[in-house]
């Protein structure tokens, strides 16, 4: 759509606007070590992405040692001993979906550390998957094979794209967020001005919080480093009152816009935490290759078992406020 001078102004002008605008919430769950198992189901299903993983229930899970807790963390990670056969099973893994659906509201983690390493496609996101992409979906933290930066973006039904440029720290790389366009490929947000947001960067530092807020005006992703001195008080200190207007700009923003009504995109959703393996991004041949890792995906995630053993969430905390 051409838009004269004068709309195209007002126009900015808005999206600024909400952009800078934020809300007060309070806490509604406050998830911390062993209440992550009773906070979350544990899905053994075949992966909707084809990756090469074998998604385990709880009770392997918990028997193989691939989530332990203690009293303030909780660990989410893959095997690291076995080398698999070609024509077997993927390599054992996790993903737990919340209990709890969510619409208007604000989740924090706080994110020790995340799985790295060729093969790798870890993921935080929202979604409600009996009707995807139908009630939308958010990837908070989402990357593949160790490359840089974390990717925040938006999957949906038809008829919904975000504007070239919206008030944020990172770059958008792709504006359609239909699920049915280009393979998949959604909206897309990379947090470009922070290459620690991601991968090994992320865990050298102690990993950091991310943030992700929705409304019916918006969509906002930030990300902290463990050290930086700019993250909001309210999040350093688990608070259970929180204003987002403090919080300064988004690496990721996704206005509601002409081109998009968030409210009949986005439903109750799901929260994911997940941990996969090759699949349609980290197995695509070419990303894989430009990666700079070895072989192919699945020969190296099936034969190479120790290259996963930093492949693991290590998680404080997850605070949800409504």
């Amino acid at each position: 759509m051409k838009l004269n001078t004068l709309s195209g102004s007002l126009t900015l002008a808005s999206l600024a606007g909400s952009a800078l605008a934020g809300a007060v919430y309070s806490i509604t769950d406050k998830v911390i070590g062993e209440g992550f198992y009773d906070s979350f189901h544990f899905e053994a299903i075949t992966d909707p992405t084809h990756g090469r993983v074998n998604y385990v229930n709880r009770t392997t899970a918990q028997q193989l040692n691939l989530t332990y807790a203690t009293s303030d963390t909780f660990i989410l990670r893959a095997d690291d001993t076995t080398f698999l056969n070609s024509s077997g099973p993927g390599r054992d893994s996790v993903r737990i979906r919340s209990k709890r659906l969510y619409t208007q509201h604000v989740v924090v983690f706080d994110i020790q550390h995340m799985p790295e390493g060729c093969g790798t496609w870890p993921a935080i996101w929202e979604t409600k998957e009996s009707v995807w992409p139908a009630d939308g979906e958010v990837d908070i933290l989402e990357g593949a094979n160790n490359v840089v930066p974390n990717q925040s973006t938006l999957h949906t039904g038809h008829n919904c794209s975000m504007p070239n440029s919206t008030t944020q720290s990172g770059t958008t790389m792709t504006t359609n967020c239909d699920a049915t366009v280009d393979y998949n490929v959604g909206c897309g947000v990379q947090l470009t001005e922070d290459d620690n947001s991601f991968g090994p960067g992320f865990n050298n530092i102690g990993g950091g919080w991310y943030a992700m807020e929705r409304t019916l005006d918006y969509i906002k992703v930030w990300f902290w480093e463990r050290s930086d001195a700019s993250v909001p008080l309210d999040v350093l200190s688990r608070a259970w009152i929180i204003d987002t207007n403090h919080w300064g700009t988004p690496g990721a923003y996704f206005p509601n816009n002409t081109q998009c009504d968030l409210k009949s995109h986005f439903g109750a959703n799901n929260i994911i935490i997940d941990l996969t393996f090759c699949g349609d991004w980290a197995g695509n041949s070419a990303l894989y290759n430009a990666s700079g890792c070895p072989l192919d995906c699945v020969t190296y995630v099936d034969n190479n078992p120790t290259a996963f053993k930093d492949a693991y969430f290590q998680i404080s905390s997850m605070i949800v406020y409504t």
